[in-house]
């Protein structure tokens, strides 16, 4: 039985670390592969990225395998989370050997961050390593295929799309080879999610299941998000609708694993392949203050077939397909925001589940 997540991958296994309250509205995300680790690649594209250990990833590089991929909020200082992680998988004597010695290893753990930095009120509120420790021991604590929490939570938990509450997403699809391919995705874009004239999801214009909001319910969504705009001023307005807010320097980060025997090359074209989800979802991507930012994980367990030299190309398209339905998971899983570091509505508070109904 799949769970519509990206624990549908055999092996992978994600935690959340949330804090919320007394200046806190942030968190982290890891995605811990099985023992053994899984082949991972990176690609990013967009202007303002917050990374650690991406170079490492490169497919000309030595590192082949990472146990871990650590998603945080707080803009660069959250990619200390990354710490915790690395001082989890040492204990268990998980990472790179570097000695005769099976306990000289160093974890390979490379970790991506959205800014939320003042959402909650307080700037030095942000992922330590003790937040990233936390996520990593939930995630181990998970039962295999475990439901994955979408919404406000991990490092979604401050996220902001476009003006309205951003978030954590999943979704999953088995192939017709029988391949696995999931995503899972942290909302936190300059850019919008819904369009303006109309009310409508991009990634559901996308996906072709489009259920127009009334106009009268559309008409007191834009007068919200327009009072909320001019409340938060210049520096809020272009990406954020929060009273007070700080820049808009945001970021759409995600995961794509697959079951497939993939080699880092193939690894990193998966990846690359992914940003067009995001392309399709968020309007307009690629900022030069976003960060946006795929890895892919494949943990090897089916091969593709020998004999198909397209035989990634379904990887490839899934895992566009996939980013694109995890957005549109985690904007409608998101729970309004006010506190404060801001006001943010969510999208499913403006417009409601089916669209227009009183």
């Amino acid at each position: 039985m799949t769970v519509d997540a990206l624990t549908d991958v055999a092996g992978l296994r994600v935690g959340h670390a949330t804090r919320r309250g007394d200046g806190w509205l942030t968190g982290t995300t890891v995605v811990l592969a099985p023992e053994g680790g899984a082949t991972a690649a990176v690609d990013v594209r967009g202007g303002g990225p917050g990374t650690k250990e991406t170079d490492a990833l490169d497919p000309r590089n030595l590192v082949r395998k990472v146990d871990a991929v650590v998603l945080a909020g707080g803009s660069a200082y959250g990619l200390d989370a990354a710490s915790g992680v690395m001082a989890w998988l040492e204990e268990r004597r998980r990472g790179v050997s570097v000695g005769a010695d099976p306990a000289h290893v160093v974890p390979v753990v490379p970790a991506a961050c959205v800014f939320d930095l003042g959402r909650g009120g307080d700037f030095r509120a942000r992922p330590d390593a003790a937040t990233g420790r936390a996520a990593v021991e939930a995630a181990a604590a998970g039962a295999p295929g475990a439901r994955v929490p979408e919404g406000c939570v991990g490092a979604g938990t401050g996220a902001v799309a476009g003006g309205l509450k951003g978030g954590v997403g999943t979704a999953s699809a088995v192939l017709g080879s029988g391949i696995t391919v999931a995503a899972l995705v942290v909302v936190n874009s300059v850019g919008a999610v819904a369009d303006p004239e109309t009310g409508v999801l991009y990634g559901e214009l996308f996906q072709g299941r489009v259920d127009y909001p009334r106009e009268r319910v559309h008409e007191a969504a834009r007068r919200r998000l327009a009072d909320l705009a001019e409340l938060a001023g210049p520096a809020g307005a272009a990406g954020s609708a929060g009273t007070g807010a700080p820049p808009p320097l945001n970021t759409t980060l995600a995961v794509v694993a697959t079951d497939a025997d993939l080699t880092k090359a193939q690894a990193q074209k998966v990846a690359g392949t992914a940003h067009d989800g995001i392309a399709r979802a968020v309007r307009p991507a690629h900022l030069l203050h976003d960060g946006d930012t795929v890895f892919t994980l494949a943990t090897g367990a089916r091969p593709l077939d020998a004999e198909d030299t397209l035989a990634l190309n379904e990887v490839l398209a899934a895992g566009a397909d996939l980013v694109t339905r995890a957005i549109v998971r985690a904007v409608r899983a998101a729970e309004p925001v006010a506190g404060p570091g801001g006001v943010w509505p969510s999208y499913e508070e403006l417009y409601g589940q089916p669209h227009g109904q009183p």
